[in-house]
Order: structure tokens, then C-alpha cells, then sequence
């Protein structure tokens, strides 16, 4: 996949892995997110190993990130995606979500899939909704799942 990359004042957003640092992710995601407490590195990695990601950074310092699971044809999920709080009322969420939504193997897909409890309206401003038939979704979730990971670290 081509590596895409967009520059602008000190901060740049890329899709090059190689520059993601990956312990700053785990970092946020798994003390900071709310939404993957506690989940350990390994799986951040593998995460990481197998989405289409998107770093933000300033200086060449990993800020910001977000990650899509796509089959490139017919539907994506957007996850993961931050802003550190230092660097957010910049605008630049919606820079980050500017590129997600236009990278070029992300055009012309039926479905986007989000979950999220915050920032409603940033996503909104990218065609996102509320599910409009929600008896129609289903999942299978566990809330506990890192919080097992941990207990099996430690045995």
C-alpha cells in the first residue's frame, strides 16, 4: 500500500508504520482512552500490524493516531483515534479525519463502522450517523477482556 504522507506548519500526518511509536500508542490507549484500559503492548502491536494507521505527529513526537480495519472494497472500521490533550482545539482532529476519509484505498466503500461515546460532532462533520437500525446490529462484546490478559500475565 502506498505510504501517504501530509505535512503542514510543524505537524505531519503519515501512514508510514515505520515512524509509529508504538509504546507512545500503547501508552495512551491503554491509560488514557477510556475505551481500551489496560490493554497490553502486544496487542496494540498486532493491532497495529494488521490496520491501515495513521500517525499524527509534531516535531517528529507521536501525538495523535487512528487506525482503520478495511477489506479495501466494501467497508472499514475506524478506531483508536486521539488526539493528545495538549495538542487538541488545533484542529487537528479534523485534519487527521481529513486525510483518513480521503486516503485513496478508502474511496468508493459502502459501509464506515464507529463506535464512540465522545466527539459526536466531529464525526458527524464526515457523514458518520447514528445507526439507524439498531435492531439490526448485533455484537459480541467483553468489557473484561484485557482485565483477564493482565490476571494471565501474572499466574
Amino acid at each position: 500500500m502506498t505510504i501517504i504522507e501530509e505535512e503542514f506548519e510543524d505537524f505531519l500526518i503519515s501512514t508510514d508504520r515505520a515512524k509509529l511509536d508504538i509504546t507512545a500508542i500503547h501508552d495512551f490507549l491503554s491509560k488514557h482512552s477510556g475505551w481500551s484500559d489496560n490493554i497490553p503492548f502486544d496487542i496494540v502491536k498486532t493491532s497495529i500490524e494488521n490496520s491501515l494507521n495513521f500517525g499524527l505527529f509534531y516535531k517528529n513526537k507521536q501525538i495523535g493516531f487512528a487506525r482503520v480495519i478495511s477489506d479495501f472494497s466494501t467497508i472499514a472500521y475506524l478506531g483508536d483515534i486521539y488526539v493528545l490533550d495538549e495538542y487538541r482545539g488545533k484542529g487537528l482532529s479534523k485534519k487527521l479525519m481529513d486525510v483518513v476519509v480521503n486516503h485513496p484505498n478508502l474511496q468508493g466503500l459502502k459501509r464506515w463502522i464507529l463506535l464512540t461515546s465522545t466527539a459526536d460532532w466531529l464525526y458527524e462533520k464526515y457523514g458518520f450517523v447514528k445507526v439507524p437500525n439498531p435492531e439490526m446490529y448485533m455484537e459480541r462484546y467483553n468489557p473484561q477482556v484485557y482485565k483477564a490478559e493482565i490476571k494471565n500475565q501474572i499466574v
